[in-house]
């Protein structure tokens, strides 16, 4: 673990045992320092790693932090809410333009992966949420095909394709892997094969 993930670790290890520092943080998030958001972000999204439903009162604070113009402030919300999801989704709900914005970020893949990682997560939970998700996810699918953070999406695609899944839409997605399944190499074919075959068991 690297100096800084030691401290952010620390601090969130603080934090979930104070509500005056959790509120402290979540201020931080409308602070005009830079710094201060992405600092109280971090924490902020491992204590929601440690337990979300200290995080859970919290979730429309973290929703509008999804406006704000740093990535990793951004990608900090977005992990904090993929793990409220289980908690309190109707929260998440909220979040789905700021997590189309940054699924669509030129320039910080880390914020494209959260954003993957956020809408997966989302939409697993019902069949509804899983139609309203899938245009974004899919065309995630096809966008970064082949960049570094992809291997990681895949695994955020694995866990929607044990989701509760519209028919449509386990349709729409096995067609969408089923090039990867076929051809595919290495660590994409093994996962894209592992996606198939939880769509299959769910027909």
């Amino acid at each position: 673990m690297s100096k800084r993930a030691e401290e952010v670790r620390q601090a969130a290890e603080e934090a979930a045992g104070s509500k005056r520092l959790m509120k402290q943080h979540v201020e931080n998030l409308e602070s005009s320092s830079r710094r201060e958001r992405q600092n109280s972000a971090a924490v902020l999204a491992e204590v929601a790693r440690m337990d979300a439903a200290l995080v859970v009162p919290y979730g429309s604070e973290l929703v509008e932090a999804l406006e704000k113009p740093e990535a990793q402030t951004r990608w900090e919300a977005l992990d904090a809410l993929t793990e409220i999801c289980a908690k309190d989704s109707r929260v998440c709900d909220k979040a789905l333009s700021g997590a189309e914005n940054a699924l669509y970020d030129e320039d910080s893949g880390p914020l494209r992966l959260a954003s993957m990682r956020f809408l997966c997560t989302l939409g697993a939970t019902t069949e509804n949420r899983s139609e309203k998700v899938w245009p974004l996810v899919d065309e995630g699918i096809q966008c970064y095909h082949g960049d570094v953070e992809f291997n990681e999406m895949l695994l955020a695609l694995i866990e929607f394709s044990t989701g509760k899944l519209a028919p449509s839409v386990k349709e729409e997605f096995a067609a969408r892997m089923k090039f990867d399944a076929d051809n595919g190499k290495g660590t994409l074919g093994k996962r894209a094969k592992q996606i198939e075959a939880n769509l299959s068991k769910k027909k």
